[in-house]
């Protein structure tokens, strides 16, 4: 599952269904002494799904903590200037150097340099390499901010949709990063 609260849920739900299933099939030819029985051993059952639940999500929150801590330890670091430009190289290939003389009938094939770059690359990219994206990527937004009153509304729909991918290729980047150090959470604590 894509959400692993969603998961602990609809899993309990499946269980405590079946959990209950003996009970309720039992309870006509059975003594209260028997569906005691049956009740508790079904309590015992969900209280260890329900533990094993509780220690999955505990996993994940301290796995979304440590990731977020490490990343923000790293957004302190400032970028370097070569290596930003050494990034822009690769990402804006003819449109580098010129980002902030980038004409509005420039902005949509720069942006679609840029996000083609980024598919094709995002894959070997680190984490500070993302940083390092994010930089460029916010010199072109900072330029089409600039020169907005004029682009006109069908290109500025095609740099918006950009805009959007680039966005979200970052979040999937996010998301896998997040998978990780649940991995590795779940392997330090067992």
């Amino acid at each position: 599952m894509n959400n692993p609260i969603e998961g602990l849920k609809t899993g309990l739900l499946k269980t405590t269904g079946l959990l209950l299933l003996p009970l309720l099939l039992t309870a006509c030819d059975s003594t209260p002494r028997e569906r005691q029985e049956v009740t508790r051993e079904g309590v015992r059952e969900l209280d260890t799904l329900a533990r094993k639940a509780g220690e999955r999500l505990s996993n994940v929150g301290k796995a979304a903590a440590t990731y977020d801590a490490s990343n923000r330890a790293r957004r302190k670091q400032p970028l370097d200037p070569r290596k930003e430009i050494a990034m822009e190289d690769q990402l804006m290939g003819p449109y580098s150097g010129q980002l902030d003389n980038l004409t509005p009938a420039d902005l949509p094939n720069a942006y679609a340099q840029l996000i083609r770059s980024a598919r094709t690359q995002r894959t070997t990219w680190t984490d500070r390499d993302w940083d390092y994206a994010r930089a460029v990527y916010k010199r072109l937004n900072d330029q089409a901010k600039q020169v907005s009153m004029d682009i006109p509304a069908r290109d500025e729909v095609r740099i918006r949709a950009r805009q959007a991918e680039f966005v979200a290729l970052q979040a999937g980047r996010t998301a896998e990063g997040l998978k990780e150090a649940s991995k590795r959470q779940a392997q330090a604590s067992k």
